[in-house]
């Protein structure tokens, strides 16, 4: 078992932490990329519409094995090495699988009530899509803000939180 690492009281800072989300999506842009391309090549999709499903639910598992692979192996995902961050648990451990599961289902938080409404009001323009979801984004961030450690929802639920973690000097 892993000794728990140092907790420092306060927690890496906002925009660090933003940094690395925004980050994040620029690497996952090539993983999507990626598996949607295998999932069409594999699957013969003809037509960008065809097994929608499909392919939701394999995009939503191969960024899931990203995400808790990073997580129970070093607590770091690519974009949170860069901006020197690190997951763990409450007590300082790297996550193990459930926790790291638990974290990916419940971080989907960022976006889910955002999609719910866009589905819900029946919106299909691309404005009006981008703008609940940043709508949505804002007010993540800002429940955030309002947890005495300042934070995400879903860190607090799951039993984890974000650390800063800075590089080794030899």
């Amino acid at each position: 078992m892993t000794a728990p690492l140092q907790i420092e009281a306060a927690p890496p800072g906002l925009a660090r932490r933003l940094a690395a989300f925004f980050y994040e999506g620029v690497l996952l842009f090539g993983v999507v990329f990626f598996t949607g391309f295998l999932y069409s090549v594999l699957t013969r999709q003809q037509h960008a519409l065809e097994g929608r499903a499909g392919m939701g639910l394999a995009l939503f598992t191969v960024i899931g094995l990203y995400f808790i692979g990073f997580w129970t192996r070093s607590g770091q995902t690519l974009a949170m090495k860069t901006w020197h961050l690190r997951v763990v648990d409450l007590q300082g451990r790297p996550l193990g699988w459930r926790r790291a599961l638990l974290r990916y289902l419940f971080s989907w938080l960022w976006f889910l009530p955002a999609l719910l409404s866009v589905w819900a009001l029946g919106l299909h323009g691309g404005g009006a899509i981008a703008t609940s979801l940043i709508a949505g984004i804002a007010a993540y961030v800002l429940i955030a803000r309002l947890h005495p450690q300042r934070q995400f929802l879903h860190d607090a639920i799951c039993g984890s939180r974000v650390i800063t973690q800075l590089p080794q000097r030899s």
